[in-house]
């Protein structure tokens, strides 16, 4: 929202510098962005033409000597300008002066052979207007060697301000100066708008057809207009705002715009075939508007039409057929109300982008709908002429003020200030709401332009914006208890430590959608309709992920696709199981293709590296669990997943018979061509809010007792068993036998052949044994032996085959 000082000063009575009305208006929230003052028009004087002569080799140029009134002799400038002559008072520019029409800073130059010392300015150089047939040319009495931007009203500070979505009264300049003038800047200019007798009625009638759409229409018809150039005034202050003239009918209609926050729009009455219905759109419907472009609408869209057609998307923009040029001599005003949704809606669809839209999706105020034709047809009359007919209002039932309870404790609740209750009452009075009531609970109006006030918190915030949130104190921190006192959760710290863990093998962090084809959901997992976006971006993101696989397993191909086939890509985030909050899950995830192994990928002069398998998806998983803190040494790996791993090359990571923490393995050939892909592929994923969370540590470290002064042994057993025992189940069963002296258990060999015998094979293992109490002897290493091959001939069924070390 933009405004000119002066401009301002037209509805608020105050002696406050700009600086003071540029820091109350930041102070009570309507934030100011920028601040020009105007400087750069400081260095053009007005100046007068003494004399013009031919220029010697140019037919369209003259030599003038100008005097600028600063009491040195007359200076030499050449001019192209057909209307330059001796006697002419303008606009002056020396040398150093940046001209912004042209963007040229001027230099003393030659032209043609002979010497320019400056620059006779058109409107156009200055940014006034496009005019720029000639120089220009100012009344006899202008005083020479003054400031033009001074004489001419145009070192009129512009404001700028950043407005929320939730202020649309402040889109007007009486609304922003009603806020100053509440906050104790100065006094509200707030004279009425007198209303503009009519003769006769507007003969074309409205019928609003979508009364959902439009809850309100008034139309007023004025003849004999003459429409041409709007007052300079008018202009300039369009222009301070970054608007272009245009013609006056059409420069009212901006002005009223920004000076009440009233949006209106006027209609060649000669165009207009009929009456005018308010309606929603037909599919497929087009319309040429007046940005000179063809839209095509949808019924979801709101216009105004004729006999013949669409004249007006309504809210938004006029259409080409019915605007108001200089043969105009009848014109139609038009104040509506338009519903917000429907109007930013058809906005955002269509892309247009209008001071109307941005008025009208926020909220206009509804008792300004007949005020604003009244307005506006006082400033037709004065600018333009003609005779007014009676204005025809349709489907405004008047407006109903919104009743909120507030108790007025609830200021010192939500913000910790202690404001008195005629304090507050007083300034809800100012900003324009009516409290009535004697008690701490009182009941408050909201006015018609506010609203976005539905609730006792909106007051609170009216209270404490015009109170001053600078009288807030301040407060410092408290301390924690602790330097080391954990600030963040549980679930932030599994997030961090994971992907540390996952980055340290080698892999690279990914971040996909979270929206997946519905045929790459349905194959892992998903498909549901609760996963199913109702207004999804694109086709090919319908559905919400079940999993990260999928999103993980593209990229990846993505990259093949480019050349770059081994990759290794993990992701931590969330999947869906549903649409409610406790149906998230925080998942680590990743994915290997091609030989994208730890230990290296690629060729290499001792042979290219094999390809990736289901053991390197496992240990990422379970580095990623035991970054989260999972007891590692109690987890259960089952053989098979789900349905989208290969089933003889997957597992199932648990923590006892029902707590599962993840899945790896390799992708099933099925999935793979769901999906698009080829390559070796293998991937996990972990739950990582699943993991048990830790208990809870001392606060201050104690000593550890645990610690053996007694060397650690290790012994070395080998087992024939089925082929059909898992390695993990033997490691069970030996750490099983005696859980105080054995430290842990690693398998380091796996061997199968026909000494064996069909369907055997010999699992040899590790075993650290750590005495605690004594030094073991030949005896209780013979006894602790017994116990793992009895312990995991019960468990296994494996047979000893020999131990060594």
């Amino acid at each position: 929202m933009k405004l000119t000082l002066s401009w301002l000063k037209d509805h608020l009575e105050t002696d406050a510098s700009l600086a003071e009305i540029v820091e109350r208006l930041t102070s009570i929230g309507l934030e100011v962005e920028h601040v020009d003052d105007r400087a750069s028009l400081a260095p053009f004087v007005i100046a007068k033409v003494l004399t013009a002569v031919q220029h010697p080799d140019a037919d369209r140029l003259r030599v003038l000597t100008v005097d600028t009134g600063d009491g040195k002799p007359p200076v030499q400038v050449v001019c192209g300008a057909p209307n330059a002559r001796a006697g002419l008072i303008g606009a002056f520019a020396a040398p150093g002066t940046y001209i912004p029409g042209i963007d040229v800073t001027l230099t003393v130059g030659k032209i043609r052979g002979v010497e320019s010392h400056g620059m006779m300015c058109s409107e156009r150089e200055l940014e006034l207007s496009e005019e720029h047939d000639g120089i220009i040319d100012l009344p006899a009495d202008a005083p020479v060697g003054t400031s033009f931007a001074a004489y001419a009203h145009l070192d009129d500070p512009l404001i700028e301000i950043n407005l929320t979505p939730n202020r649309p009264d402040a889109t007007s300049v009486h609304g922003i100066a009603r806020d100053l003038a509440a906050s104790g800047l100065g006094t509200l200019k707030s004279s009425p708008i007198e209303p503009i007798p009519g003769k006769g009625e507007t003969p074309v009638k409205v019928t609003i057809e979508a009364p959902e759409l439009c809850p309100g229409f008034a139309l007023r018809l004025v003849r004999g207009v003459k429409n041409g150039p709007s007052p300079k005034w008018l202009q300039q202050r369009l222009l301070a705002i970054g608007l272009r003239p245009i013609s006056a009918l059409v420069d009212i209609t901006n002005y009223v715009t920004f000076d009440r926050g009233r949006p209106l729009h006027v209609f060649d009455a000669a165009k207009v075939t009929g009456n005018l219905a308010v309606r929603r759109a037909r599919d497929g419907e087009k319309v040429l508007s007046l940005d000179g472009r063809e839209y095509t609408l949808t019924p979801e869209m709101c216009v105004i039409a004729d006999q013949d057609g669409i004249e007006s998307i309504a809210g938004i923009m006029g259409g080409e057929h019915s605007g108001c040029d200089q043969n105009t001599t009848d014109v139609l005003i038009e104040s509506a109300l338009w519903d917000p949704i429907t109007t930013a809606r058809t906005g955002r669809t269509l892309g247009i982008i209008t001071d109307a839209r941005y008025r009208f999706e926020r909220g206009v105020d509804p008792e300004m709908m007949i005020p604003g034709v009244e307005l506006a047809t006082k400033l037709v009359l004065d600018f333009c002429g003609g005779t007014p007919a009676q204005t025809e209002v349709v489907g405004y039932a008047g407006h109903q003020p919104k009743i909120v309870s507030f108790p007025l404790s609830e200021v010192k609740r939500l913000t910790g200030i202690e404001v008195p209750r005629s304090t507050s009452l007083d300034i809800l009075a100012r900003l324009g709401f009516r409290p009535e009531g004697t008690g701490d609970v009182v009941n408050v109006a909201v006015p018609s332009w506010r609203p976005d006030v539905d609730g006792k918190a909106d007051l609170v915030e009216e209270v404490m914006r015009i109170h001053g949130v600078d009288n807030i104190a301040p407060q410092p921190l408290g301390s924690h208890d602790a330097v080391n006192a954990r600030i963040l959760t549980v679930l932030q710290i599994r997030t961090r430590a994971a992907k540390r863990a996952l980055a340290v093998r080698g892999m690279m962090e990914a971040v996909t959608w979270s929206f997946i084809p519905a045929k790459h959901a349905e194959l892992f997992g998903g498909g549901q309709q609760a996963l199913k976006l109702a207004n999804p971006i694109a086709a090919d993101m319908s559905d919400m992920r079940p999993s990260l696989l999928p999103g993980l397993i593209a990229a990846a191909q993505r990259n093949a696709d480019r050349g770059i086939g081994d990759v290794a890509l993990f992701e931590v985030s969330g999947t869906y199981e549903g649409d409610g909050a406790d149906q998230q899950r925080r998942v680590a995830a990743g994915v290997r293709r091609g030989t994208a192994k730890l230990e290296g990928s690629g060729r290499h002069w001792a042979g290219n590296a094999g390809a990736v398998g289901v053991f390197d998806a496992k240990a990422d998983a379970i580095a990623a669990l035991e970054a989260c803190g999972a007891p590692v040494e109690r987890l259960q790996i089952e053989a098979g997943g789900p349905a989208w791993y290969h089933p003889g090359r997957s597992g199932t990571i648990k923590l006892g018979p029902k707590v599962i923490l993840g899945t790896f393995g390799e992708f099933h050939p099925k999935t793979l061509e769901g999906l698009d892909v080829s390559g070796p592929l293998c991937g996990f994923e972990v739950f990582i809010d699943t993991v048990p969370e830790p208990k809870a540590k001392p606060t201050r470290t104690k000593p550890r007792l645990d610690l053996s002064a007694f060397q650690a042994v290790k012994r070395d057993f080998a087992f024939v068993v089925d082929k059909a025992v898992e390695a993990g189940t033997l490691v069970r069963a030996a750490l099983a036998a005696d859980r105080k002296l054995i430290s842990g258990v690693s398998v380091f060999d796996v061997f199968e052949g026909a000494a064996l015998g069909a369907a055997k094979k010999s699992i040899a293992i590790e075993v650290s044994i750590q005495p605690v109490e004594k030094t073991l002897t030949d005896e209780d290493f013979e006894a602790l032996a017994k116990r793992i091959v009895d312990n995991v001939g019960k468990q296994t069924g494996g047979v000893l085959r020999g131990i060594a070390g």
